[in-house]
């Protein structure tokens, strides 16, 4: 009863507006903070488990998590007061990263350490507002919000003594991520295109929605004085930093059809790698920085190691899609007041692997992290839903390997940061993981000529 009367209270307090209609650029500074309650209000009181679930999640942490504020203030905001070209993203990051505070105007917020209402991130209140979007088109934040007494989700008639709930099937459609998951540089590319990905592929065609996957539903209550349900819309939004969402993602496979071999002779190995999980394409989101690669090597009967580097297709930038030591990323240089900065390594895996990447590129033409500096891109050589690919490995036997079992070993690796970009601006080894996506080997014998 204490509870139910502390919410009332609080709900009454709220100011009243009129009906929102502006999204995007458009608004920035429309809002005060007491017009958007606060998650931790709506997890102690009714929402629990929902609460919990969004504490562990990246919703919870998308202004607050490490790499996210390395990227913002000792990129973003230097780089964003250098260029007037890339200005625009000082705000706009927290469009969707700190929305409340970027509809409050409270833009750049206080660095995570100063424990503001920008440590929110995306809180119950920013997606159980949404009533729509701007445009044609959903991305860049042009979600519309009209926080209030009205709380907005996938079912209606639904009686709560803390807010009126309203039905809106817009917030169980893919176009609702979309206001995120879709992103336009300031050079018109589109360095974020999660959602055009889905609506390009057959998933879309189904009718799978992205809340199928990361929302799934199972039974339960959807508040501590719900009724029991067959299909409560879990909040966990697994996707890119969840190890369990990721392995498995692409099955793999690798076969040789040369299965007796002789030192000296020439041996080819197939690797058919089918993306079977994802309803767009893997890697997705922040495909400048993400790393997804094959890496293929032969054990000989007496445990030496030899590794293996993919045959060349043959296509217009490939080399972007094959490990390398070269340098990369030179434009980092503007936002560190490096005017000569010479780059570092592009990659940190193992020269000659496959990378299934989509190289972001700056307006010179040189490979990018900062995903607000892109100009144009290289291939995208990513791994589309439901797509098959295939590697091949062709690889001369050396003469002093050991006759006898050898084992040749696929793994497709995984990682959300590049090791050298982690280590150079100082971000915790964790975002430089490396999650294994799935392996196989296949066995050939090693035979006297």
């Amino acid at each position: 009863m204490r509870k139910t009367i502390a919410i009332l209270l609080f709900l009454t307090a709220l100011p009243a507006f009129s009906q929102n209609t502006k999204g995007g650029d458009d608004a920035k500074g429309i809002f005060k903070y007491e017009n958007f309650q606060k998650p931790d209000e709506c997890g102690s009181s009714c929402h629990t488990d929902f609460y919990a679930q969004w504490k562990q999640m990246m919703m919870s942490k998308c202004y607050t998590h490490e790499w996210d504020e390395i990227e913002y203030f000792k990129l973003a905001v230097p780089h964003a007061e250098k260029e007037p070209k890339v200005a625009g993203v000082k705000a706009g990051c927290n469009g969707c990263h700190a929305p409340v505070s970027f509809m409050v105007g409270d833009v750049p917020p206080p660095k995570p350490e100063a424990n503001s209402r920008a440590n929110e991130s995306v809180g119950c209140d920013v997606c159980h507002t949404v009533t729509g979007f701007v445009g044609d088109t959903p991305f860049n934040f042009n979600f519309i919000s009209n926080p209030g007494t009205t709380k907005y989700g996938n079912r209606g008639g639904t009686q709560s003594p803390a807010h009126e709930t309203k039905k809106l099937p817009f917030l169980s459609k893919a176009e609702f991520c979309g206001t995120c998951h879709n992103e336009k540089s300031p050079f018109g590319a589109w360095v974020k295109a999660t959602h055009l990905e889905w609506k390009e592929g057959p998933y879309s065609k189904e009718g799978v929605q992205c809340q199928n996957c990361h929302m799934p539903r199972t039974p339960g209550i959807s508040s501590a004085m719900g009724e029991q349900r067959q299909d409560i819309a879990q909040h966990l939004f697994h996707g890119a930093h969840d190890p369990g969402k990721v392995r498995g993602t692409v099955e793999l496979r690798i076969h040789t059809d040369s299965p007796d071999i002789a030192p000296g002779e020439q041996a080819k190995f197939t690797v058919v790698l089918f993306n079977q999980k994802t309803g767009h394409k893997f890697p997705t989101g922040s495909a400048e920085e993400r790393m997804l690669w094959l890496h293929v090597e032969a054990v000989d009967a007496k445990g030496k190691i030899y590794h293996l580097s993919v045959d060349k297709k043959g296509f217009q930038g490939e080399d972007y899609t094959i490990a390398s030591n070269v340098l990369a990323y030179q434009d980092m240089g503007v936002p560190l007041s490096k005017p000569d900065f010479k780059g570092i390594q592009r990659d940190g895996i193992p020269e000659g692997d496959r990378i299934f990447r989509m190289p972001y590129l700056d307006s010179q033409g040189r490979m990018t992290i900062q995903q607000w500096n892109t100009a144009s891109f290289g291939p995208d050589y990513r791994i589309g839903p439901r797509e098959t690919k295939t590697e091949t490995f062709t690889w001369l036997v050396p003469d002093d390997v050991e006759i006898g079992t050898m084992t040749v070993n696929a793994v497709l690796n995984y990682q959300k940061l590049p090791t050298p970009v982690a280590e150079f601006l100082g971000v915790p080894k964790e975002e430089a993981e490396i999650m294994e996506v799935n392996s196989h080997k296949t066995i050939i014998e090693i035979v006297d000529d």
